[in-house]
């Protein structure tokens, strides 16, 4: 008679799944709140103890580390090991069905002190998932519930395929890996870097394509994590997305969310902010933002952070399109707007991003990690060294452009007046450059508003270009050893110039 082992902390389907082995003709051997589960619904089930001579011990703690277990989980179908097995009396199991006790979901909560999260450490599940994977030729291991039914079917008939078992080997093994790694990762807890980074990512979907059509892309989320924005998206309409479309729809959404207070619009491209826009309603946002640089616009990502209705939904299809667009709610006639005028662009509903965390990339031989890139906004930390004084309103626009700037690749100068982004010079190796690209976008409409540079200004050059471009403020980090000559000559151009004592180089 073939025998089960079952011992799960998730009883989804356990029971069903438990019937239709008895139905096979399988002995059930199973632990603890398993067994009671399967016996209440009616089962005959053989406790573990039973099969190792030895009661369960420190309340639950050793229940199935024992040569009778695992020598009947390991065993291969060889002579020696026949004799072996049959000189200890142990017979063989030939399916495991094990889940671990559900520590990341109890650490997942905050509330729970060491010795409770240590509670949650499975030490004998793991080993016998570990015990039936090595040896999953004799031994069929399943560690998913959605794994129940299609293992059944193949029992039905022919029996489980190598295939089948070395797939189910393999997550088996994953599972145990992720497992650990959630241990450790709790641990480390306190450490901004530790000395060891342990990540679990797992695939939630494959990618039209990667940042060309000729690379594979695909998405994966980080378990431990909360769930993203990019989880809880919805799309209503339109392409497969690609890596492309998520990447710029990250950066669009999160500079979307830095005015909570406001509506905004983000229009993204390759990266780079080109249009932002903040308003009293969110039509006014999306047109001011859109008529900033509508040429780099076509077929970029746009963000808003409020609700779409059908007069928005018709200002945005009037327009040359988009590739995405992300918002966080749709009224059903602007959905219908879209897939009428619009089937190809990507309609994206999504919950605001969470907080920042740490990023990495990718180096020959490993990764650079680092903590995220926070954009502070607090006058009373930042100083005005100028003789000019900012108005509350140009106060508003020099911190707009302030959070525009750290969203935009570097070397960045970005030109906001009336709470717009007019003009947006990114990406420059020169940032006398960038200020010229900058005005060049803005064509004459900076006039009276502010200028922000992610960082500071090494020559006065840069500073003479903002004037030119016709602000009345400058944000910039300072720290040049010529502060005091580009002060000195805003001062001269009669200039507001705030320092904040902060960076914000983007790569």
């Amino acid at each position: 008679m073939p025998r089960a082992l079952i011992s799960v902390s998730d009883k989804t389907g356990i029971v069903p799944f438990a019937r239709a082995l008895v139905a096979l003709g399988f002995e059930l051997v199973s632990t603890g709140g398993t067994r009671r589960a399967l016996e209440e619904a009616g089962l005959t089930v053989t406790p573990v103890d039973a099969v190792t001579g030895a009661p369960e011990i420190l309340d639950g703690r050793v229940k199935t580390l024992h040569p009778s277990v695992h020598g009947g989980i390991l065993a291969r179908d060889t002579p020696d090991h026949e004799r072996e097995l049959a000189r200890h009396e142990i017979a063989r199991f030939d399916l495991v069905a094990v889940n671990l006790y559900p520590f990341r979901e109890t650490v997942a909560s905050g509330d729970v002190s060491l010795d409770e999260a240590m509670e949650q450490v499975d030490i004998g599940g793991p080993t016998m998932l570990r015990a039936a994977a090595k040896n999953h030729g004799a031994v069929v291991v399943i560690v998913e519930p959605r794994d129940y039914d299609p293992v059944l079917d193949d029992l039905r008939g022919a029996g489980v395929s190598s295939e089948r078992r070395r797939a189910l080997a393999r997550a088996a093994f994953a599972h145990t890996a992720a497992y650990d790694a959630a241990i450790v990762r709790y641990l480390d807890a306190d450490e901004t870097f530790p000395e060891t980074l342990h990540l679990t990512l797992t695939r939630a979907e494959e990618l039209r394509y990667g940042e060309n059509p000729h690379q594979r892309g695909a998405r994966y989320r980080e378990e431990g994590r909360n769930r993203g924005w990019t989880d809880e998206a919805t799309q209503h309409g339109g392409l497969g997305l690609s890596y492309l479309n998520l990447f710029d729809a990250e950066a669009a959404w999160r500079l979307a969310h830095e005015f909570p207070g406001s509506p905004c619009a983000v229009i993204v491209k390759h990266a780079n902010p080109c249009g932002v826009a903040l308003a009293t309603d969110l039509g006014s946002a999306y047109e001011r933002a859109f008529e900033a640089d509508p040429k780099s616009a076509f077929g970029g990502v746009v963000a808003l952070n409020g609700v779409v209705d059908a007069a928005l939904a018709d200002e945005i299809v009037s327009r040359p399109k988009a590739d995405v667009l992300v918002a966080r709610g749709y009224t059903p006639e602007a959905l219908a707007r879209f897939a009428s005028k619009r089937k190809n662009m990507r309609v994206l509903e999504a919950p605001p991003p969470g907080a920042g965390a740490p990023s990495l990339r990718r180096v020959d031989g490993g990764f650079l990690v680092q903590g995220p890139d926070a954009v502070g906004r607090d006058r009373t930390a930042w100083s005005v060294v100028s003789e000019a004084q900012p108005s509350e309103a140009l106060w508003r626009d020099l911190e707009l452009a302030w959070v525009v700037g750290a969203y935009t690749l570097s070397n960045a100068i970005v030109l906001v007046e009336g709470g717009r982004a007019v003009g947006i010079g990114a990406g420059q190796q020169s940032r006398v450059d960038a200020a010229d690209v900058a005005a060049s976008k803005a064509a004459g409409r900076a006039a009276g508003g502010a200028c922000a540079s992610d960082a500071f200004y090494p020559f006065r050059d840069g500073l003479d270009a903002a004037a030119a471009a016709g602000v009345a403020g400058v944000i910039q980090p300072g720290g040049s050893l010529r502060d005091a000559e580009v002060i000195a000559a805003a001062d001269e151009h009669g200039l507001v110039m705030v320092l904040t004592g902060e960076r914000h180089f983007r790569h």
